[in-house]
């Protein structure tokens, strides 16, 4: 029958007795694929239970480093969804990794940032215009606008490297590079209204903003960051967190004294542009000029 294009198919009886079995009643035919080309048949269909794919269908198609596909797929992202988990960033109330549900973004950290140093550079100018007296022509220095891109960008960009790089060696792999880089990217978001209001001559509030700053983002990275590190053994997942903490007081201190504090580079630009023009007005005025 196989010649025909049939397989055989017979119910055999519970007791496994073939002499009750009716070959009229209980023989059934159906076509056959024996013949068909191997690549033409039916293949079985791929996982989706959840074992080997996390219960979520293979990509579509590779996609490479040097292609744009590679990278379009950390910016899709909408305006709602970016606002959604600035929020969550500053009023946490689920995991943000949960937030994110398998789908962290570099656009939002990429805009953060941004916004976030030409917020420096512009308060940080403000601060410097309001600390110069007697100076007829103020210069923007724009030094502050290279040294806040190097600060956020660099941070931002490299301690989460170092941090998953330092996760991936002690063994614990629930967190992607690019969740990572989500993570630090969305704790920023703080600092942007401390920035806006830390150009303030009276140091002791600027202190309690920053202190603020740093208290909160550092209390979201650190939230999110234990369920992660905490896979490892106990004295390691201790010192992960706690170089967290140094690292992020050292960014806070770095924007406290490099943008708002007396005698940081915004104001004692000020102060020296200011004695160098009086002690040329007061040599012009020796002169007779």
């Amino acid at each position: 029958m196989a010649n025909r294009g049939y397989d055989v198919v017979v119910d055999v009886d519970e007791g496994g007795d073939l002499g009750h079995t009716d070959l009229q009643e209980d023989l059934e035919f159906h076509s056959s694929n024996f013949n068909d080309p191997p690549n033409s048949r039916s293949k079985i269909p791929p996982d989706t239970s959840g074992l080997f794919t996390n219960g979520q269908s293979p990509a579509p198609s590779k996609r490479f480093l040097w292609t744009l596909s590679f990278y379009a797929q950390f910016f899709d992202v909408d305006t709602s969804e970016v606002l959604r988990r600035c929020t969550s960033s500053l009023y946490p109330r689920a995991p943000f990794l949960d937030i994110l549900d398998g789908n962290p973004d570099l656009y939002g950290p990429f805009w953060i940032a941004t916004t976030l140093v030409f917020i420096l550079f512009l308060t940080a100018t403000i601060s410097q215009y309001l600390g110069q007296k007697n100076v007829a022509h103020f210069e923007y220095n724009f030094q502050l606008l290279s040294g806040a891109a190097g600060l956020i960008y660099g941070y931002t960009g490299l301690v989460p490297v170092g941090l998953w790089g330092l996760l991936r060696w002690f063994g614990a792999e629930s967190a992607t590079l690019v969740e990572c880089w989500a993570l630090y990217g969305y704790a920023n978001v703080i600092w942007i209204p401390v920035a806006l209001i830390s150009w303030s001559p009276i140091t002791a509030l600027n202190y309690v903003f920053v202190g603020i700053g740093f208290v909160m983002s550092t209390v979201f990275l650190v939230r999110n960051l234990w369920p992660v590190v905490s896979v490892v053994e106990a004295k390691v997942s201790r010192v992960l967190v706690i170089g967290v903490v140094i690292l992020h007081a050292g960014l806070a201190i770095a924007i406290k004294f490099t943008f708002f504090a007396h005698g940081s580079p915004a104001t004692a630009s000020g102060t020296d542009d200011g004695k160098a023009a009086g002690a040329e007005k007061m040599i012009r005025s020796l002169m007779g000029l």
